[in-house]
């Protein structure tokens, strides 16, 4: 039977703008091989074409828009289910904006329904305070994902993570994160390929949100060491990916 494939992008295919040795065999492995398979990132920042267009400048071709599912998305979904057409003070990249608006929202600064937090290197002072001034009025925090770090080149730089903690620690409020881990990611990835379980594989470099939320989702996990976690810190977590691999190159799914 052909496995569906959850892969994560950053630290999986590429890390910053370097593609990862094997990836794009790996890519062209499923096309060829027919298995259904859709990017899940817990980036914000960018489309589902930006991402495309993105792979495509990298050299890996063939891909659609459909074949990409960003934690925007899948908090733009959420939102919707929550509040028909409501209203939010956004920090965070076009990405998510677009993804708001798309589902008609409002991005304003009067009195807004939610406060959604992405990642964005736009984070500056003005926007920390009104997004501590809006929760303490009553506006729900809302995270497109937990992640601390991005992997890039030569080293890591801050993601979403980094900018939710200095807004929890002055609100003392929590964020509801859509993004992976939660459930919400793999949900409707799954449904999006028409899906079960026990017939898919979850590919990342992350412990606490790749393969925490594939094994939560009763899916087989695939851990890469090419991104954020290596077999060092993996060892740290009291659960384990089923697979180990150095790259993404190494793994042909429907041997697993």
């Amino acid at each position: 039977m052909k496995k569906n494939v959850l892969s994560d992008l950053d630290g999986v295919i590429y890390r910053g703008n370097e593609l990862i040795p094997g990836a794009r065999d790996f890519v062209e492995r499923l096309q060829k091989n027919g298995n259904r398979f859709l990017f899940l990132t817990n980036n914000s920042e960018q489309t589902a074409g930006d991402l495309r267009k993105r792979l495509e400048s990298m050299g890996i071709e063939g891909l659609l828009d459909a074949n990409f599912v960003t934690s925007a998305m899948a908090t733009a979904l959420f939102l919707d289910s929550q509040r028909k057409r409501g209203t939010a003070f956004v920090v965070g990249g076009s990405g998510l904006v677009n993804e708001l608006c798309r589902i008609g929202y409002s991005i304003t600064e009067k009195n807004p329904d939610y406060v959604v937090v992405g990642k964005t290197k736009e984070f500056n002072f003005e926007m920390l305070q009104k997004a501590i001034e809006f929760i303490g009025r009553g506006s729900r925090f809302i995270a497109t994902n937990p992640d601390v770090l991005d992997p890039v080149e030569g080293g890591f730089e801050p993601a979403a993570g980094s900018l939710l903690a200095p807004i929890e620690k002055a609100t003392g409020k929590p964020p509801f994160v859509v993004g992976k881990p939660n459930a919400i990611m793999m949900t409707i990835a799954k449904k999006i390929l028409g899906a079960h379980s026990e017939d898919t594989i979850m590919i990342g470099d992350r412990m606490d949100t790749d393969i925490l939320g594939g094994l939560e989702s009763g899916m087989k996990t695939c851990l890469v060491l090419s991104g954020v976690s290596n077999e060092k810190t993996a060892q740290q977590f009291s659960y384990r990916p089923d697979y180990t691999f150095n790259n993404v190159g190494e793994i042909y799914p429907d041997t697993l």
